[in-house]
């Protein structure tokens, strides 16, 4: 779609090179017309973009700025370069159990920097329509009397993370309010498929049991805490609600909690990926250096609010996002050999 001056419109997306960025990339790629913008830091790897690499040396839709969250000089470059009509804030410290050895660093990045990126559109006076990416992590502990979570829920968070995603929601609300910047907020529960970073409990259980597999190490998965509990939607499903979270009736200020369906413990979480697994009697084994000082247990949304507005539902199935997870670290580990034991 062609803007008024005859200009392709354009998405900025910070954190292009995550998980979840880089399958924004592909959405966007294949479902709009977009010219796609991926902020990104010039230390960060490519992995997740590897595919969109041709384009790119190309200059053909997807181009890469340099930026970072904590360099506000950097961000205004970027924003007056690109001069974006959509802006999907995705970048941060994205991983709780790093953010209690490394506190510091994850709020500065997650609720400064959000306040860095917003200021520098203030500043521009630009008009973009913003969406920022909080987490179902504010809720943290949540009592059972209060489940399903809604967006009224009151905040606990249960790690620095958590805590600096409270900031990152506050400040995006404030924004819109204060400056009336056109900013939505999610909260988005756990998303997982390829790409998921080996940090998070579903993506190091698949990676584990893919070195397995290739015969790089002992039939050992190690584990963390297999009693929480989890709704979990697949990250291509994320990335179409985000989409529709910036192209349906958008509503400056408004904040919504977006998740899958199917809800498990990660201990059955485990067992689904070990079902599908060529090894059979692989033993589970807890590693006290998984667990994490507080968590979030109880994770189950309810996403209502959300799915009236856009009419948004998921429509990948928990199986298949399982297998697919799985089947990544299995291509990787075939291509690149042993990985970290984290």
């Amino acid at each position: 779609m062609r803007k008024k001056d005859g200009k392709m419109q354009r998405a900025l997306i910070t954190g292009m090179t995550g998980m979840v960025g880089s399958h924004m990339a592909d959405f966007l790629l294949k479902n709009t017309d977009w010219e796609i913008y991926g902020m990104q830091r010039w230390r960060s790897p490519t992995d997740n973009i590897s595919h969109l690499i041709e384009y790119i040396n190309k200059k053909e839709r997807i181009f890469i700025e340099y930026g970072d969250l904590n360099d506000i000089t950097s961000l205004i470059s970027v924003l007056k370069k690109v001069e974006p009509d959509y802006i999907f804030h995705l970048a941060a410290q994205s991983y709780p159990h790093v953010s209690f050895v490394a506190p510091l660093d994850t709020l500065n990045t997650n609720i400064l920097g959000t306040c860095r990126i917003l200021e520098a559109i203030h500043i521009l006076q630009q008009n973009p329509l913003i969406h920022v990416c909080a987490s179902s992590e504010i809720f943290g502990r949540v009592g059972s009397d209060k489940l399903p979570i809604n967006e009224d829920c009151v905040f606990h968070p249960a790690s620095p993370y958590a805590i600096s995603k409270v900031g990152t929601d506050l400040i995006g609300r404030f924004y819109a309010e204060a400056y009336g910047l056109i900013v939505m907020t999610t909260r988005m529960f756990t998303h997982t498929g390829p790409r998921r970073g080996d940090v998070f409990h579903e993506s190091t259980f698949a990676k584990q049991i893919a070195m397995i597999e290739a015969g790089l190490i002992p039939p050992v998965v190690k584990v963390g805490n297999l009693e929480s509990l989890r709704t979990y939607a697949d990250v291509r499903d994320a990335v179409r609600a985000y989409y529709m979270l910036v192209t349906v009736n958008p509503i400056r200020g408004e904040y919504y909690n977006i998740g899958g369906t199917y809800t498990c413990k990660v201990g059955d979480t485990l067992q689904t990926l070990l079902k599908l697994s060529t090894v059979k009697d692989i033993e589970v084994k807890i590693d006290s250096g998984r667990l994490r000082p507080i968590d979030a247990d109880l994770q189950i949304p309810d996403t209502s609010k959300f799915t009236r507005h856009t009419g948004w539902h998921p429509k990948i199935s928990y199986e298949k996002t399982m297998y697919d997870l799985l089947d990544y670290w299995r291509n990787r580990i075939k291509k690149e050999g042993m990985k970290l034991d984290r």
